[in-house]
C-alpha cells in the first residue's frame, strides 16, 4: 500500500500478508493492564456483569479486556488442537452476556516449551519487522485495529463457581495519533452494537498522559530503540506491577504488539529487546483465535501458572494474534483453571490508518 495515505485510500494490511502491532490504551495500567493482575481480577469476577462494571468506559480506554477468553467450538474444530472441556458445576450454554453468548471454556494441549532455537526465532522476527511496510501514522489520522478475541472466565451463580466462557467475536478500535480521540466496538464491553467513545477527557475532565502500559502513537515515536535502554525503561517504569519484574516486562511488550501501532523501527527493536527476559522460551505449535497455527515466542508466568504466547507465522514470521494458556494447577477456586484452559485468546485480522473515527477500511474509496 502507498505509505502516503490520501483521504480515499486508508494505508491497510491484512494480518495474513504483514506484521502487526495493537493499540494499548487507557485501561488501568498495563498492557494496557488488563494485564496480569487485571486478567485475574476480571477471572475472578464472580459475575460478569460486575466486572464489565467495575472498569469504567474510559478508564478501560484503549485497553484489551486481557483476561478470559475461548476459543469457539467451530474454531476449536478447524484449528483440530481445541477440545471442549467440561463446565465444572454449571453450564452457561445458551446464555447471552452483553452482546456475547457465554458457553462452555474450551482447553488446548499444552505445547512443549525449549529455549532452544529462541535468540535465532526473534532475529528472524526482528528481521520480518524491519522489511514490513509501515506507514506513519499523521495527525488527524486514526489507527484501525480488527480483532476475534475470546475468553474463559470463573463465574459464580448461586456461591456456585464454574467456568464459562464468552464466544468468539469481533473487535474494532479507533486511536488517534496523539491518543486523544478513539473509538471501540466489543460486545464483550460495551453496552450496545455502536460501541463507545474513547475521546478525552474523561468524566472528571481529565486528560490522562500517555505511559507504557496506555502509549498512544505519538508516545511510541519518543520511546528509546536501543534494547537494552528499552528494557531499562520497561523495567523501571513498571516497576511494582504484575507478579514479577521479568514478568511484568514481558507483558508490557506484548501488550505493544497487540492493540498498538509501534512505529517501524521500535517494532523491530521490540523483539530484540524481548529476547534480553530471562525465561523467555520458543513454543513449537500454538494456535490463534482464527485456528491459524505458528509458533510462539513465550513466558510462563510463576506465580498464576499461566504462560502468554505471542504466536507468529512459521514461514514469514508475521505476528498472528496471542493467547494465554493455564499451563499449571492452582489451589482454591483457581483450581478450576486446569491445565490447558485457554484463559485468553486473540487474532489480528486486520490493521490499517484510516482518516477518520470508526471508518473501515472498505468504506474509503
Amino acid at each position: 500500500m502507498n505509505a502516503n495515505t490520501s483521504r480515499q485510500s486508508p494505508a491497510e494490511w491484512d494480518e495474513s500478508d504483514e506484521l502487526l502491532s495493537r493499540t494499548a490504551r487507557d485501561l488501568p495500567t498495563g498492557r494496557h493492564q488488563f494485564h496480569k493482575e487485571r486478567l485475574m481480577a476480571q477471572i475472578h469476577d464472580t459475575q460478569q456483569q460486575d466486572s464489565r462494571t467495575a472498569t469504567p468506559a474510559k478508564a478501560r480506554r484503549f485497553q484489551l479486556p486481557r483476561p478470559a477468553f475461548a476459543l469457539p467450538a467451530m474454531v476449536a474444530a478447524a484449528a483440530g488442537a481445541v477440545v471442549l472441556a467440561t463446565v465444572l458445576g454449571g453450564n452457561g450454554g445458551g446464555v447471552r452476556d452483553g452482546g456475547v453468548a457465554t458457553g462452555p471454556a474450551l482447553t488446548t494441549e499444552i505445547g512443549a516449551a525449549s529455549t532452544s532455537g529462541l535468540p535465532q526465532l526473534l532475529d528472524q522476527i526482528s528481521l520480518a519487522a524491519a522489511d514490513t511496510s509501515h506507514p506513519d501514522v499523521k495527525p488527524g489520522q486514526f489507527v484501525y485495529i480488527e480483532s476475534k478475541t475470546a475468553d474463559t472466565f470463573i463465574k459464580t451463580v448461586d456461591d456456585k463457581s464454574f467456568l464459562a466462557s464468552h464466544e468468539l467475536h469481533k473487535r474494532q478500535i479507533w486511536e488517534s495519533a496523539d491518543g486523544v480521540e478513539g473509538w471501540l466496538i466489543d460486545p464483550a464491553v460495551n453496552d450496545g452494537p455502536e460501541g463507545e467513545t474513547l475521546t478525552l477527557p474523561d468524566e472528571q475532565g481529565n486528560t490522562p498522559t500517555a505511559h507504557l502500559g496506555a502509549p498512544s502513537y505519538d508516545y511510541l515515536t519518543k520511546l528509546p530503540t536501543d534494547p537494552d535502554a528499552l528494557l531499562a525503561k520497561i523495567y523501571k517504569e513498571t516497576k511494582g506491577q504484575g507478579n514479577t519484574p521479568d514478568q511484568q516486562a514481558f507483558t508490557t511488550i506484548g501488550d505493544l504488539l497487540v492493540e498498538s501501532y509501534p512505529p517501524a523501527e521500535l517494532y523491530s527493536a521490540l523483539f530484540e529487546t524481548a529476547a534480553k527476559i530471562p525465561g523467555v522460551v520458543v513454543v513449537d505449535d500454538a494456535v490463534d483465535a482464527a485456528g491459524r497455527h505458528g509458533v510462539a515466542v513465550a513466558r510462563l508466568d510463576e506465580t498464576s501458572g499461566q504462560r502468554e504466547e505471542w504466536i507468529f507465522d512459521k514461514k514469514s514470521h508475521v505476528f498472528l494474534g496471542e493467547r494465554i494458556v493455564q499451563v499449571r494447577k492452582n489451589g482454591g477456586t483457581d483450581g478450576l483453571l486446569t491445565p490447558g484452559t485457554v484463559v485468553y485468546t486473540s487474532a489480528i485480522m486486520k490493521r490499517a490508518i484510516v482518516d477518520d473515527m470508526k471508518q473501515s477500511p472498505s468504506q474509503a474509496g
